[in-house]
């Protein structure tokens, strides 16, 4: 069976078990709500070797809608607009989420074009989707949506898992090739404010692409701090070449103001090749400092400092921002 009716097989058996495990319900009364979020900010880069450069950007915007149908049936379906890169389109539209879910009692069931879980904790966790991408998203070692069948299951208040299986090419690539990525989650919560998630995804065949992640978080009161290390062998399914590296981030909330720091260290290793890794050029160390003001329900306005240091030997950059998210 190839992917694609794989994927429509799915889909049927959902459609299938949804109808049949429903009852009627005259209280419930279908409902649907617009989402709107936007990350824009004004920065000034500059360096040793880099020429001073002043901008306002808006980075991102999401346009959505979510709705529920019945009791245990929902669904998304939300727009992406932002700038594809340099040499492109100033900004273009991709359709991020369309998806049904089922849930009921201790289970979560998606299909469609989903958000993916594979590093979910880490950035809700992490709360600067808006400053800074997570480590997995911001170096390309996974996508933050895809076409996907996912399921979650919470055994008790300490542990749940989940599983799926994703195109494996990310929401703005969603050919049906042959090729899946497989993927398992174990999220556990011995003790409140104890968090810790293992990760593990495998695609492709001969030179298979694997990932492996491990995550570890603790807050208390209004101070968390977390440590993650992550691991990619064949990185694009390129035979040999590894990418891998760890993040720290810490906060401390005060009243409406949130306190941060980040430290990220993104490493290439090329088997039999140490000296001259294969990624070294994209290698090095991130720095991020700032303070979060929530100025209103739903406006969050951030000054905050960036760096990058090479690993080459290359000089510094350093950019400052006022960073802003806006949620409806």
């Amino acid at each position: 069976m190839n992917k694609k009716n794989l994927l429509l097989t799915i889909a049927l058996m959902l459609a299938v078990g949804f109808s049949f495990g429903q009852t009627s319900s005259e209280e419930f009364k279908p409902s649907g709500k617009v989402h709107v979020k936007i990350f824009t900010n004004f920065h000034s880069t500059f360096g040793d070797d880099t020429p001073t450069h002043n901008a306002f950007e808006i980075q991102r915007a999401y346009f959505g809608y979510g709705f529920n149908l019945t009791e245990n049936i929902s669904g998304n379906i939300t727009l992406d607009v932002a700038n594809p890169g340099a040499g492109k389109l100033n900004m273009t539209a991709y359709l991020k989420n369309a998806y049904f879910q089922y849930k009921k009692g201790n289970l979560t069931t998606q299909f469609g074009l989903i958000t993916l879980q594979q590093f979910k904790v880490s950035e809700s966790q992490w709360g600067g989707r808006y400053l800074y991408k997570s480590f997995q998203d911001q170096y390309k070692m996974g996508y933050s949506a895809d076409l996907a069948f996912y399921t979650n299951y919470k055994f008790n208040k300490m542990v749940s898992a989940d599983i799926s299986i994703s195109n494996g090419e990310g929401y703005k690539s969603v050919e049906t090739d042959s090729t899946f990525k497989y993927s398992a989650g174990l999220t556990l919560n011995p003790v409140k404010g104890l968090t810790f998630r293992g990760y593990y995804d495998y695609m492709g065949d001969d030179a298979s692409q694997q990932t492996m992640s491990f995550y570890l978080s603790y807050g208390v009161k209004n101070l968390n701090i977390a440590a993650e290390y992550n691991q990619q062998l064949n990185h694009n399914m390129v035979a040999d070449e590894t990418l891998s590296g760890y993040s720290f981030f810490g906060s401390y909330k005060l009243n409406k103001t949130r306190f941060f720091a980040r430290y990220d260290k993104l490493m290439s290793i090329e088997i039999g090749d140490a000296v001259d890794p294969w990624n070294f050029a994209k290698d090095g160390d991130a720095y991020i400092v700032g303070v979060e003001f929530n100025v209103a329900k739903g406006l969050k306005i951030t000054p905050n400092f960036q760096a990058w240091k090479p690993a080459d030997g290359s000089s510094m950059v350093n950019i400052a921002y006022l960073s802003c998210e806006i949620k409806i």
